[in-house]
């Protein structure tokens, strides 16, 4: 289609780097091996343009280091008539501030900002920043293709906006869109895929979103309310025409399967895996478990396929905090799958979570012995991060666990918890990473794992991060 009805510019505002996927909102810097990761929901959104006969362009503003005045001055050279950015809730007063400016020099300007912040507070945000037009909530291909297909705003499901005279209008929220495979690919020539690259090897890495939503609803995740509790699978043969572009058009052989939860239909995985074995392509790809939904088969027939490495939200070694926070799995689930991943070949992830409400010294403990015995290949300590949306900020709201911290999300904690204070939680997790990673059994396991010189130079810089990041703060 020829692009003849406008340009739309989809950004990331200047900021510090962040996976700013809805679920995951998270800096990668803070926490050592999360690597920057491409803005796969706006290549969605870009293709979505195109499929409207608008000219899209793409820009994350945060990778150099940039400001708004390079958002002006972009903006000036490429003449858009919608600005589209994805605003996340810990940067949620930096992201919006640059808007202002954008409408002072070009008032013609439409600007559109997504992100699942607006699922919760999208009247309080259109009202603190009156320089953005239109708030997305919920999954924004579909919103935004209407909007810009013409549609008027008081007929597009999904959107808040200002009317005339200042009025703030919520319109009911958009139902989960059930036909994945009808999405266009991600426009992958909008951006640098090279900028994009494994932790470990170097080499680019793509992401491809192969399901959305989580019947599980965890205390602190943001899974079920973005994205539902019924799980949406794209087909496997669509999945696997988006590998095989990615393999022939750019020659990205490693990949991402982001989902909310990867393997709990069975079948549908033995599908994928089994398609990708039969194609040929030689591919390696890192995706998420369950701690209670993986078997020998699947794991086997994974690692077949390419799998290198799972992650698994583990979140605590007390059973106790595991039953609070509702993750309905138990400590032998995790030991039993983890084992099995292992046992396979398959690298393990680990995922921690210290500081929710009921945390206390003794569970704090608990999971920081628990992980060294696990002796996963990789971890992450969040520090407990309440983002609107989950049933953990409404909690802090009604129990007053103090106000609000995002200045480090994930990494320092944004609340106290009914037994530790922020601060108190804050070295726990500084203490966890340093007994997890300067350990004997830890660094033998991964220099016997390590088989290219790329991988000793990667790990080794991952080492001082972990080093001097904890000795930083």
């Amino acid at each position: 289609m020829e692009n003849n009805k406008g340009k739309v510019f989809l950004i990331y505002p200047p900021a510090p780097v962040m996976n700013r996927e809805d679920r995951c909102q998270q800096p990668t810097d803070d926490l050592i091996v999360i690597p920057p990761l491409p803005p796969s929901d706006l290549m969605y959104l870009a293709s979505i343009a195109r499929e409207e006969g608008f000219e899209p362009k793409i820009k994350d503003y945060s990778l150099k280091g940039e400001t708004v005045d390079d958002v002006i001055k972009d903006i000036a050279e490429f003449k858009p008539d919608y600005l589209v950015l994805n605003a996340a809730t810990p940067t949620i007063n930096n992201d919006l501030s640059i808007l202002e400016k954008v409408k002072e020099k070009f008032p013609k300007i439409i600007t559109i900002a997504k992100g699942a912040h607006f699922n919760t507070l999208a009247k309080e945000t259109l009202n603190d920043f009156p320089a953005l037009d239109i708030a997305i909530m919920g999954e924004a291909e579909l919103t935004l293709k209407e909007i810009l297909s013409g549609w008027s705003l008081s007929e597009i499901l999904g959107t808040a906006y200002k009317m005339p005279g200042g009025a703030i209008q919520i319109n009911e929220k958009r139902p989960f869109n059930n036909e994945l495979d009808n999405l266009p690919y991600p426009a992958r020539d909008l951006v640098d895929n090279n900028l994009y690259r494994r932790p470990d090897t170097g080499e680019v890495q793509a992401v491809i979103k192969v399901s959305r939503g989580c019947p599980f609803h965890c205390f602190f995740c943001l899974a079920t309310p973005v994205s539902g509790a019924k799980v949406r699978y794209r087909s496997p043969e669509n999945i696997l025409g988006e590998i095989r572009e990615c393999y022939e058009k750019y020659n990205i052989k490693n990949f991402i399967f982001w989902s909310d939860i990867f393997n709990l239909d069975k079948e549908w995985v033995h599908s994928l895996c089994n398609l990708i074995i039969k194609s040929g392509l030689k591919i390696t790809f890192s995706t998420n478990s369950r701690a209670d939904t993986a078997d020998c088969n699947t794991v086997e027939l994974m690692k077949k396929a390419g799998c290198k490495l799972v992650s698994i939200g583990v979140e605590s070694g007390s059973q106790y905090m595991l039953d609070k926070m509702g993750k309905k799995i138990t400590l032998d689930d995790i030991k039993n799958t983890v084992k099995l991943f292992k046992k396979k070949g398959i690298k393990v992830y680990a995922y921690y979570v210290l500081g929710l409400p009921w945390e206390s010294e003794e569970t704090a403990r608990e999971t920081i012995n628990f992980s060294k015995k696990l002796n996963t290949h990789f971890v992450s300590y969040y520090t407990a991060t309440a983002l609107c949306g989950t049933r953990f900020y409404d909690y802090i709201k009604e129990h007053n666990l103090g106000s609000l911290n995002y200045d480090m999300p994930y990494f320092y904690p944004s609340v106290n918890t009914h037994h530790l204070t922020k601060e108190r939680v804050f070295e726990l997790h500084k203490q966890a990473v340093k007994e997890y990673y300067i350990r004997i059994p830890y660094i033998l396991m991964m220099l016997f794992s390590i088989r290219t010189f790329a991988e000793f130079k990667n790990y080794f810089k991952a080492g001082l991060r972990v080093l001097f990041r904890n000795k930083k703060h």
